[in-house]
């Protein structure tokens, strides 16, 4: 039998998680996620949305797959692209990649902005406060000056100089309802999401089905990678990706997975 046949027991500290574990990454997320809601960052409705993302990423071999790894060098081309990228930050996110989104932020010159559908001031508080920490110097969605047309949810409530002025938004994690009024605003939408049949992905022009403790810091070498590229070629980068096969090939991937 393996040393580690099931899960360590509770650990207060990342660290002790040993590394050697067949089961690191997806300890590792738990672990976060459980952090975020003690120090009121994620919502305890977060721990359901990690589970279920859980359950698509072991099916996916919990690895980033060739299509997700073809759309994650797509977002960096469209980052760059971008007028105005933003890069939105909800509770799991802000718990999971606080600084590998602060690190995309800067390679991509990105504005970052915390949105939340259970939204309270200490919640956005906390938060801002989390990503200063691991090196934000500029976060926005502190204050809700605008509100996104069509949608009747706290997640409404955006920056007027962010995700309202965007014209290319990140959107990690489930959040079909606003991936779709996004969209309704002819705003290009870049969604990270392990089910190719959530609504986010399905209304993204660029889904990246991965877990996104993979997707962002992958989005970000790609960005570096491609920081000296022209226009032309981030274009037709953009141009040739093909978000139906993407979708598809995803779906296939789970479909195919063994829990063996």
């Amino acid at each position: 039998m393996s040393e580690y046949e099931t899960v360590p027991a509770e650990v207060d500290e990342e660290d002790e998680i040993p590394p050697d574990h067949p089961r690191y990454e997806d300890l590792v997320t738990r672990h976060r996620i459980e952090r975020g809601v003690e120090n009121g960052i994620t919502h305890l409705q977060g721990m359901h949305a990690e589970g279920r993302g859980s359950a698509f990423d072991y099916l996916l071999g919990e690895r980033t797959i060739p299509s997700a790894r073809e759309a994650e060098r797509t977002a960096a081309a469209q980052l760059l692209l971008a007028d105005k990228p933003v890069l939105s930050i909800n509770g799991n996110v802000a718990a999971l990649v606080p600084g590998e989104m602060v690190e995309l932020a800067d390679v991509v010159d990105a504005d970052l902005e915390i949105n939340l559908f259970n939204r309270t001031d200490e919640r956005i508080d906390a938060i801002a406060t989390h990503l200063r920490d691991h090196g934000a110097k500029r976060v926005l969605g502190q204050t809700a000056t605008a509100r996104i047309p069509n949608l009747d949810q706290e997640r409404a409530k955006v920056d007027e100089d962010g995700i309202y002025a965007a014209d290319v938004v990140v959107v990690p994690l489930e959040d079909g309802d606003r991936a779709e009024a996004l969209g309704a605003m002819g705003k290009t939408e870049i969604v990270i999401d392990l089910n190719p049949l959530s609504r986010s992905p399905q209304v993204a022009d660029i889904p990246i089905v991965d877990n996104v403790i993979r997707a962002i810091p992958n989005v970000t070498e790609f960005a570096r990678e491609l920081a000296d590229a022209d226009d032309h070629e981030l274009r037709d980068i953009v141009a040739d990706f093909d978000r139906d096969d993407a979708l598809t090939s995803a779906e296939d991937a789970i479909r195919s997975g063994t829990l063996a």
